[in-house]
C-alpha cells in the first residue's frame, strides 16, 4: 500500500459557528453541510471536518479534544500579503516568517491560533 495524499482531516472544536467563521473570514474556507449537523470546510482538494465536542462526536474517536491540532496549508499568496491580511483580520502571529522544511521542500511560514487554539501553520513554497 502507498499513501499518496490527504483527502481530510478532523478538528475537534467547541463551536462550530466560531471555527466557521474564522476559517471562512481569515483562511478563505467554504463552508459547507454534509449532513445534518455535520459541517466541513472545503479548500482546495481537501476538506476540514468539524466535530463539536461535547456533541455528535463519532463513536470511533477515542479522546476527542479542542485545539490539539497542528497542521500546514500552503497559499501561492506572497506571504508578506498573509501577514498583512491578517493583522487586517486581528489575528496576531505566533511565529513567522520563518523558514521551515515543508513535505517537498522549504517553505516560509507564519504561525496562528484559531479560536480552539489548533496552531495553523500558513506557507509559501520557497522557490530558489
Amino acid at each position: 500500500m502507498k499513501i499518496d495524499a490527504i483527502d481530510h482531516l478532523v478538528l475537534v472544536v467547541l463551536s462550530i459557528d466560531a471555527t466557521v467563521a474564522f476559517y471562512t473570514r481569515v483562511l478563505g474556507m467554504e463552508a459547507r453541510e454534509t449532513a445534518p449537523g455535520r459541517v466541513a470546510l472545503h479548500f482546495g482538494r481537501q476538506k476540514i471536518n468539524l466535530q463539536e465536542l461535547h456533541r455528535s462526536v463519532d463513536p470511533q474517536t477515542r479522546h476527542p479534544t479542542r485545539g490539539a491540532g497542528d497542521f500546514c496549508l500552503l497559499t501561492d499568496v506572497p506571504i508578506e500579503s498573509v501577514v498583512a491580511h491578517l493583522a487586517e483580520q486581528g489575528v496576531a502571529l505566533v511565529d513567522g516568517p520563518v523558514t521551515r522544511q515543508g513535505a517537498t521542500g522549504p517553505i516560509t511560514s507564519v504561525y496562528v491560533y484559531d479560536p480552539d487554539e489548533n496552531l495553523v501553520e500558513v506557507s509559501n513554497v520557497a522557490t530558489t
